[in-house]
C-alpha cells in the first residue's frame, strides 16, 4: 500500500475532484489537486507526485498529455486514468504512454488505491474471447479516431464524415457492453 506519498488528482469536475481529494486525505495521503491541464502542468514539477489520478477528458483536453510530464518529474509515478467513456483504444493508449491502470467512472477510492498497487496487466485490456457486436465496433472505432485527434470533437467528426452533433450524441451514450 502507499505510505504517506503524494497523490496528484487532476479532474475538471470540481465536486468529484474535491470529494476524491478529501477521501484520500482521510486515508492519510498527501494530496494536491488541479482542475485543468494548465494547472496540472504548473503543479507537476514542484509536486513530484508519486501517484496521480487523471481524468481522460479535462475540459476538452486529453488527460493523457499529462502522463509524460508526470513521468519526467518522477519516473516511478503510478498513474491511474479515469474516464466516463471507457474504450479499449483509449485504455491501450493510456497504458502505452505509461499509465499504471485505466478505470471507468464511476469508481471509488478503494478501486483507485487497488489500481495503484496493481502489478499485473489489466485484465479488461486483454482481447475479448468472442467477436464484438457491430455497435461495440462502432464505439471502439469512434474512440480510436477521437484519440487520434486528441479529443477534438470537430476534427473527429470531419474524419468520420459525420455531423458534429451526431458524434456528440453518440459520445453521450454509454458504451455498449458485450
Amino acid at each position: 500500500m502507499i505510505d504517506r506519498q503524494q497523490i496528484l488528482v487532476v479532474d475538471d469536475d470540481p465536486a468529484f475532484n474535491r470529494v476524491l481529494t478529501r477521501a484520500l486525505k482521510r486515508r492519510g495521503f498527501d494530496t494536491v489537486s488541479a482542475q485543468s491541464v494548465q494547472d496540472a502542468l504548473i503543479t507537476i514539477p514542484a509536486a513530484r507526485a508519486s501517484h496521480a489520478v487523471l481524468d481522460l477528458n479535462i475540459a476538452g483536453a486529453s488527460g493523457l498529455t499529462l502522463i509524460a510530464p508526470l513521468l519526467a518529474a518522477n519516473p516511478a509515478c503510478r498513474i491511474v486514468v479515469l474516464t466516463g467513456y471507457a474504450s479499449i483504444a483509449t485504455a491501450i493508449e493510456a497504458i502505452k504512454l505509461g499509465a499504471t491502470h485505466y478505470l471507468a467512472k464511476p469508481t471509488d477510492v478503494n478501486a483507485i488505491l487497488a489500481a495503484f498497487d496493481a502489478t499485473t496487466p489489466q485484465a479488461d485490456l486483454l482481447p475479448p474471447s468472442e467477436p464484438l457486436s457491430v455497435e461495440r465496433l462502432e464505439w471502439e472505432h469512434i474512440q480510436r479516431v477521437l484519440t487520434a485527434h486528441d479529443g477534438n470533437i470537430s476534427s473527429t467528426a470531419r474524419a468520420l464524415k459525420m455531423h458534429r452533433r451526431t458524434l456528440q450524441r453518440k459520445l453521450m451514450k454509454k458504451p455498449i457492453k458485450d
